[in-house]
């Protein structure tokens, strides 16, 4: 089968300027030529795909996904990572530098990662570095070599390669990523009283327990105060929080913005829609780090979205193998920490939105125009314009299915949402103009690239 590139694509709802309207699409070199009113008789009918009331929405850019190759590909890979983000009508994603083996710290670990992928793309796909305590001085180079910016963990990642930084290595890195004006992504755990390892068996409340939201607010104050000192000394730094999950932390994040920190957060959509309340006693497909927590934080987490606190959602989704899930035993103690769930996150998130009274248009702004601008992409992904790449999705907001295991195209069909019924169906998914997923499978072949940026240093400071 080959690709089916499109020439021009029309609907009575086309997502353009953060608003629906009837248009019609003219594709040329992948990119968006012409918007063009929807009856427009400027185009021949040849080529042309009539959507009808289908939405058509710009393509998810989801900044927050282990691929896990190389070195631990028996966990995911690229091939099958981005063919369940084409299904899910992400068109781009951002890789992290870590569970893959070596982990990205370094220039020549990248160019390690950019070999494993040829041939493996469906969709494109940007990196994120990583900064361990040993890699600073590798941090120059890393950011030249093109990642988009980098990650650091003030708690243990869960492998030993990618071991936790301290406030010394925090400040030094903030300070060589303002040169660059790229941002720096932080997993905000914070263990101040080095407690022992808990005895949590299969019983999720003491897992929750386990981790509590003081760990998170800690770190974010701790980042706070960092990028606080920084900016004193007339450094402008660009800190990220992955992953938030403790509503407790969105005032100190609030007041960091309005003092004029570039402080922003990310959430995900186990911390959206689930809940502990509901969680039972083994089920590991539901443990991630920071753990989903009560109901009440989740209703809270909601209002710091809208209000734009938390800037976007990405599925940080983090596979691995049955195996080390531990699902047969029901160990929630021992098993790998983190949910899979890449292919689900639009309709999931979709479903939960419209029982709060959000709009589609606002879920396009949180999973497309927002985390593309996060990772520098903004000026060609992430919303319906001119000139932009033509990543595009047609989406049945209407349509019911529910989660099941057969649908999942990651490698390991395994996610707790299985036999979630949701609302919002991917029906297409254009990369570039070109057809790569439609109507349940695949098209064609990979036709992703890698995204690199072009970093070189400017003095980014601001007045004291």
């Amino acid at each position: 089968m080959t690709h089916d590139n499109v020439s021009t694509i029309k609907s009575q709802r086309v997502l353009i300027d953060g608003q629906f309207r009837p248009a019609t699409l003219q594709i040329e070199g992948g990119k968006i030529q012409k918007i063009l009113p929807y009856d427009s008789t400027l185009l021949s009918e040849d080529n042309c795909t009539d959507v009808g009331s289908h939405a058509i929405m710009p393509g998810l850019v989801d900044t927050h996904v282990h691929i896990n190759e190389p070195g631990r590909t028996e966990w995911e890979g690229f091939n099958t990572a981005t063919q369940a983000a084409a299904a899910g009508g992400i068109t781009t994603v951002v890789d992290m530098p870590l569970n893959c083996s070596p982990v990205t710290t370094t220039a020549s670990s990248l160019q390690t990662k950019l070999d494993a992928l040829t041939g493996k793309l469906w969709i494109d796909c940007g990196f994120w570095g990583g900064v361990v305590p040993d890699s600073l001085n590798e941090l120059d180079s890393l950011i030249q070599a093109g990642v988009l910016g980098v990650k650091s963990f003030t708690i243990h990642s869960g492998i030993d390669e990618f071991p936790q930084v301290h406030p010394e290595h925090l400040s030094q890195a903030i300070r060589v990523l303002a040169k660059y004006d790229v941002p720096y992504l932080i997993h905000a755990e914070l263990d101040r009283e080095e407690s022992p390892a808990p005895e949590i068996g299969d019983r999720y409340q003491s897992f929750l327990s386990s981790r509590p939201k003081s760990w998170e607010n800690d770190a974010i104050d701790m980042m706070i105060d960092l990028a606080r000192e920084a900016k004193s000394e007339g450094v402008q730094g660009k800190v990220h929080i992955v992953h938030l999950s403790s509503a407790e932390a969105i005032p100190a994040i609030k007041k960091a913005q309005a003092e004029g920190l570039q402080l922003s957060a990310e959430s995900c959509p186990h911390y959206l829609t689930l809940f502990a309340e509901t969680i039972p006693d083994g089920k590991t497909l539901f443990k991630c780090c920071p753990p989903i927590r009560e109901d009440a934080n989740r209703q809270a987490l909601w209002e710091g979205l809208a209000d734009g606190t938390i800037e976007f959602i990405v599925s940080d989704h983090s596979p691995c193998t049955p195996q080390l899930k531990h699902i047969d035993t029901g160990d929630i103690e021992h098993a790998w920490g983190g949910i899979s769930s890449l292919q689900f996150g639009l309709s999931i998130i979709w479903t939960e939105a419209l029982i709060k009274g959000y709009s589609l248009e606002q879920v396009a702004e949180w999973m497309a125009t927002r985390p593309a601008k996060f990772a520098g992409l903004g000026h060609c992904k992430g919303k319906i314009a001119q000139g932009y790449d033509a990543d595009l999705i047609v989406f049945d907001d209407l349509a019911h299915y529910t989660i099941t295991a057969d649908l999942i195209k990651y490698r390991h069909k395994i996610t707790p949402y299985e036999g979630k019924n949701v609302q919002g169906e991917v029906l297409t998914t254009f990369v570039r103009g070109q057809r790569v997923y439609a109507k349940g499978e695949l098209i064609g072949a990979p036709i992703g690239q890698p995204l690199l940026a072009n970093n070189t240093p400017t003095q980014n400071r601001v007045d004291k």
